[in-house]
């Protein structure tokens, strides 16, 4: 069965970057849109980050545009969200998802000094 797996949350001071990954098994990964969600408390879930199945198409949210690069290693069956110059805004669960339907559980990141 499909699954996604995030991982890289944490704790980081304004201004500083962290890097998410998320693994993905049970389909044949270089064929779909991989995408990065996130869901701040009492706010909505949130499209951030998309990227093709070769990697070639990029799309980024207009909050993260120029901060957060996503990137994916077929060869590893992994996606890549690196979060540069984070703000307190910044601060939600990050979710990996396939098609709007499968989702993984979460990686929680905080930005607080």
């Amino acid at each position: 069965q499909v699954q996604l797996v995030e991982s890289g949350g944490g704790l980081v001071q304004p201004g500083g970057s962290l890097r998410l990954s998320c693994v993905a098994s049970g389909f044949t990964f270089s064929r779909y849109y991989i995408h990065w969600y996130r869901q701040a408390p009492g706010k909505e879930r949130e499209l951030v980050a998309s990227v093709n199945g070769d990697g070639s198409i990029t799309n980024y949210s207009d909050s993260v545009k120029g901060r957060f690069t996503i990137s994916r290693d077929n060869a590893k069956n992994s996606v890549y969200l690196q979060m540069n110059s984070l703000m307190s805004e910044d601060t939600a669960v990050y979710y990996c998802n396939r098609g709007g339907v499968y989702w993984g559980r979460g990686t929680q990141v905080t930005v607080s000094s």
